[in-house]
């Protein structure tokens, strides 16, 4: 394979062309053709990544203990997490990680916060969204190859973990948490759009006054 792709890259360099990206069924070349400095857009830049805040009736949140990674083996309980696979909204991710992971069945609220971060997962940026869901079954079924143990836990508890407070990033996001289940906080929620080529798409935004009187005018139109 080394000498294949050593033959390839003299030839390839010799005709203009250079490596963009690659996926599994197929490899793509660029070359740029005008006298000016190359401008092709790079590849994808960014993951997407979904963390799933449920919560029931009684102030308890759907946690989970992972069996590797870096959670794995450390005893903290933590929200059912996972990547947006291709094509995939974010509001039916995280539901799906949700129902893998525990095999509870949920309803998106809202998206309440997100987080950028850079040289993460294969050296990309990463976007990883954390959202409210509403608990539509209760009943557990952990997913056997990546889940260790899976519990309904007082939120306070959840976020009075050592590591969560301990962890400036996770005890934000346990305070947000709090400050929605208290009325404090309001989140985005997913708003079904058409993109001007028929395109159906979801725009995330808060459900204020604003937000409120823009889909009282969206309903009635």
């Amino acid at each position: 394979m080394s000498l294949c792709l050593e033959f390839c890259h003299k030839g390839i360099g010799k005709a203009g062309f250079r490596y963009h990206h690659a996926e599994s069924d197929y490899l793509m070349l660029v070359y740029w053709i005008p006298h000016t400095p190359d401008s092709i857009p790079a590849n994808a830049s960014h993951r997407l990544g979904v963390g799933a805040f449920v919560v029931n009736n009684k102030r308890e949140v759907l946690v989970v203990q992972e069996t590797s990674g870096r959670f794995g083996g450390t005893g903290v309980w933590k929200m059912p997490t996972g990547a947006v696979n291709e094509g995939e909204d974010i509001c039916d991710a995280v539901i799906r990680e949700v129902k893998e992971e525990t095999g509870v069945e949920t309803e998106f609220v809202e998206v309440l916060a997100f987080r950028q971060s850079h040289k993460s997962f294969f050296q990309k940026s990463d976007l990883f969204f954390v959202c409210m869901l509403q608990p539509q079954s209760f009943d557990i079924q952990s997913q056997a190859s990546e889940i260790e143990a899976t519990k309904w836990m007082p939120v306070e508890d959840y976020a009075a973990q050592p590591f969560v407070q301990e962890n400036e990033l996770f005890d934000f996001i346990a305070k947000i948490c709090l400050s929605k289940l208290n009325d404090n906080y309001t989140g985005f929620s997913n708003v079904p759009t058409t993109t001007s080529s028929g395109k159906k798409t979801y725009l995330y935004l808060n459900n204020d006054a604003i937000g409120s009187h823009l889909l009282a005018s969206k309903e009635q139109a």
